[in-house]
């Protein structure tokens, strides 16, 4: 720290109790100045001759027959009046970053100037400012906090601005030139990340690194803060991810719970103020803030109720970059009151920002200034749409867990990236079952909306064998399920692909009107309700274990046949020999069949309508209705 010092005579300021202060001399004191409630009685003479203030002071307190001067607003107080006072009288005083300024407010408050006395106390303080104050980098952010307390003496002398300059200055600078001391324990960046050098064994002096001012920044109040990084950013001869840096790095020194992602112990006011300011300083540079960073600072935002520009403005730069988020990060807390656990409708205009992308051209003026042309759609690899894809997979399972959670906004975000291709839909299923078992009591027409989201093609084996002894899913999805893995063995002996289902196995499948496309009597009188009934324990059991039967079975059997024609025939003849054979739709025919039995003769079967095969292997109508 540099320091000057003023005077050679030997301080001989004393004390007497706790708000006396006196000079031992042998000359007695002649005027008593109050200071706060500070007496000091000290001579006229030292004084007078070096403020203009005191010698006003002093002949008004002449004519009014009083021996004491009061100066109750002198800036810096009772201390900043003495180190004025001990330089009038001649005595030793230390100048330092922490009592200069306030020094330099009181001198200008006694009007301590060159025209009253050459070599005064204001201009040798000028002299310590611009040579030693300004050119040390922790000395000027020193200097710059104590300005806080004096205000606004330090912003009419310049102060605050000159030191604000010297310290952008000093981070502006090239990093080769850098060679005072910082405090510096953080990670360097990932492009300065490299071994440190060496020749011939010996190490060489080790590199700046870009960021090496960030630290000792964290330590300003915001305002001064915010002042500086607008000076540094002016300048431009900083990057952008090292404004950023500098950003993060403050957010988490100032912020408490930041880097958790809560608010905790502080000002509320305070707290939103400075996320506000933090939000306001972000480079605009693509790619200087990393999304976790944004999404952190939209966190707090939401919990600190900040402003719905700054909060507009986060969702549109995280909505840039959103294939670089994690799903712990999208978890953003729902504003107090709110009955669900997370803010969905912030996450929705985030996915909407992103996939809007494609949609919003970048538009530039023409060369003739008359007219604007569109010069470059926007465009999202397909790579980043996969990922946004999962990622929001991985969100909806995870508040899907809430019980208050509607099932529109599930839907709504889900849709949003049903465009985007996925090879596998084993995430959105794992969604769909958390919302099923967090919501038990919906409906069965919302239970069969939900698993409209997923494609039963597309799910792996493993999510196959599950689903089918899935007690939370609609039948449809059941039969579906089963249906698609047993193609997918017919079609496909390695089960590596699912190819395009013919039309005769398509005609198996359950179709929205609630039936089938086959003529079979049996399936076609099931009515949508009973396609969006939930299975039983032991209807899963069964289907369960067609499936691993079919597993093992129908890779030897289908090498053997001769054609696509043979493979369909045979995948048909095991899936309608599964539908018919097994208890899973005795409840479905018992009711139906309960119906018909106090029908009228109208309901009888034309003979076009049944099926040969059907009718051979289908039991009789008592024998189902027994059964059930």
């Amino acid at each position: 720290m540099k320091f000057m010092k003023l005077g050679s005579k030997p301080d001989s300021f004393q004390t007497d109790g706790n708000n006396v202060r006196y000079v031992a001399s042998e000359l007695a004191t002649d005027i008593t100045i109050n200071v706060g409630d500070v007496k000091f009685y000290l001579h006229k003479f030292p004084l007078l001759s070096k403020s203009a203030r005191l010698q006003k002071l002093v002949a008004a307190a002449n004519e009014e027959i009083d021996d004491e001067v009061h100066i109750p607003d002198i800036p810096g107080g009772p201390a900043a009046f003495e180190i004025c006072a001990k330089f009038c009288y001649g005595m030793t005083v230390t100048l330092n970053a922490y009592n200069v300024v306030a020094a330099r407010c009181a001198a200008e408050y006694l009007e301590m100037q060159e025209n009253v006395e050459k070599g005064n106390i204001i201009y040798k303080i000028e002299v310590f400012l611009n040579s030693s104050i300004f050119c040390s980098w922790k000395d000027s952010i020193i200097v710059l906090q104590t300005t806080k307390s004096l205000q606004p003496w330090c912003e009419e002398l310049k102060v605050v601005n000159r030191c604000i300059d010297s310290i952008a200055s000093k981070a502006s600078m090239d990093t080769s030139k850098v060679e005072w001391s910082y405090t510096y324990n953080r990670k360097k960046l990932p492009s300065e990340n490299k071994t440190d050098p060496q020749w011939n064994g010996v190490r060489k002096q080790q590199m700046v690194p870009k960021d090496w001012w960030v630290e000792d920044l964290c330590e300003l109040e915001i305002d001064f803060y915010k002042r500086v990084i607008m000076s540094i950013k002016t300048k431009e001869r900083v990057s952008g991810d090292v404004v950023g840096e500098a950003l993060k790095a403050y957010a988490l020194r100032r912020i408490p719970g930041f880097s958790r992602g809560v608010i905790q112990s502080c000002d509320v006011a305070k707290c939103r103020s400075l996320v506000e300011s933090v939000i306001w300083l972000l480079p605009i540079e693509k790619g200087s803030i990393s999304c976790s960073f944004l999404l952190k600072l939209l966190k707090a935002a939401v919990l600190l109720d900040s402003g719905e520009t700054g909060r507009r403005e986060l969702v549109k730069r995280i909505g840039r970059e959103l294939d670089e988020a994690s799903v712990t990060d999208l978890l953003i807390p729902a504003p107090a009151g709110e009955p669900m656990m997370y803010d969905v409708d912030v996450i929705l205009s985030i996915v909407e920002e992103f996939v809007m992308q494609e949609q919003s051209p970048e538009i530039e003026p023409s060369p003739t200034e008359e007219m604007q042309e569109i010069t470059n759609i926007g465009f999202i690899s397909d790579t980043s749409k996969l990922t946004v894809a999962k990622l929001v997979d991985g969100y909806l399972a995870e508040i899907a867990r809430d019980p208050n959670l509607p099932l529109s906004k599930f839907i709504d975000l889900a849709e949003m990236v049903s465009g985007f291709s996925r090879p596998a839909h084993d995430g959105l299923y794992r969604a769909i079952d958390m919302f099923l078992k967090e919501h038990s009591g919906i409906s069965k027409s919302e239970r069969k909306k939900i698993c409209k989201l997923m494609d039963c093609k597309k799910l792996t084996a493993d999510a196959c064998m599950h689903a089918v002894q899935n007690e939370r899913l609609p039948l449809r999805v059941v039969v579906q399920v089963l249906f698609f893995e047993q193609v997918r063995a017919a079609t496909s002996p390695s089960g590596s692909s699912t190819p395009e289902i013919p039309g005769s196995l398509r005609a198996l499948l359950p179709q929205e009107n609630g039936g089938s496309h086959g003529s079979s009597r049996t399936t076609t009188t099931n009515t949508e309700e009973d396609w969006d009934a939930v299975p039983t324990t032991e209807e899963l059991k069964a289907l369960k274990g067609e499936l691993a039967s079919l597993r093992l079975g129908n890779g030897r059997s289908e090498k053997n046949e001769g054609d696509s024609r043979s493979i369909e025939k045979a995948a048909a003849t095991k899936v309608k020999g599964l539908l018919m054979s097994k208890k899973l739709f005795s409840k479905i025919w018992s009711s139906k069949w309960s119906q018909d039995e106090n029908s009228s003769s109208d309901t009888s079967e034309s003979p076009g309508s049944v099926n040969p095969e059907e009718t051979k292997s289908t039991p009789s109508r008592n024998r189902r209705y027994s059964v059930s």
